[in-house]
């Protein structure tokens, strides 16, 4: 397996108590391409009814998820096991942040598995001396205590990072408007200004006229904002009773 995208960590989560949990995983899972769930002993037994409406459209990972009686037949065909715990349960191991363990898993040869524990007690010392290492977060001393959807979401995360995912707030945003856009906006105010005495007294009409400039292109304005805010100086140019399109466009 060369391909980081077919490296993907197995999720277990051992004994989970709550359906809701193990549907809200399945979300935090999904949201970064994870989409191997297995389940160790769910104490409600599985399918639990009430894992699919928190899942919030993540079924394919409820319903590909696998269950088991041991954790060490969920992770029997796994080379590298990573416990999520804030404690080390007495237990030696060496301890990684969510990112080292995931580039871990990147460079690794064969399957890796992340291991979460109940949401009461988090995994027991058995369950991390299964593990070959320990994942960990700094966490407030006074209150270390992350749900299981939110330790998932750490891990996922950690992972998405070194693959291909889409990134949709990028993705959607517009590029920035042409130079010959904004010149025109600027010059459409600055006509504007001027004879409601703006840019007075004269001598210090280029130094204002720079800094507006300035604070108009520090947002990086594309084309459709460019045009929004024209229409604005428009609205605002327009005499009490005209209609757009009366004036002369600038």
């Amino acid at each position: 397996m060369t391909d980081p995208e077919k490296r993907q960590p197995v999720i277990v989560l051992v004994r989970p108590q709550l359906g809701e949990n193990i549907g809200k995983a399945a979300r935090a899972m999904l949201n970064f391409g994870l989409t191997e769930m297995r389940l160790v002993s769910p104490r409600d037994g599985w399918p639990n009814p009430s894992a699919g409406p928190a899942a919030a459209g993540a079924d394919r990972v409820l319903e590909k998820a696998q269950v088991f009686d041991t954790l060490a037949d969920a992770v029997s065909d796994c080379s590298h096991v990573f416990a999520t715990t804030v404690r080390k349960r007495g237990v030696t191991k060496p301890v990684l942040t969510p990112e080292q363990a995931a580039k871990d898993i990147i460079a690794a040869q064969g399957r890796s598995a992340i291991i979460f524990g109940p949401e009461r007690s988090g995994l027991e010392t058995d369950d991390v001396a299964l593990a070959r290492a320990i994942i960990t977060v700094p966490i407030n001393p006074e209150f270390g205590s992350l749900n299981l959807a939110q330790a998932v979401i750490l891990c996922a995360y950690e992972w998405s990072k070194h693959v291909d995912l889409v990134q949709p707030t990028v993705e959607d945003m517009l590029p920035p408007a042409p130079q010959e856009e904004f010149e025109g906006m600027f010059e459409q105010l600055c006509t504007m200004l001027e004879p409601r005495g703006y840019f007075e007294p004269e001598a210090r009409a280029a130094a204002t006229r720079r800094t507006l400039r300035t604070m108009l292109t520090k947002p990086g304005w594309n084309h459709l904002e460019v045009r929004t805010m024209r229409g604005v100086l428009s609205a605002l140019r327009r005499k009490e009773g005209s209609k757009p399109g009366d004036e002369p466009r600038s």
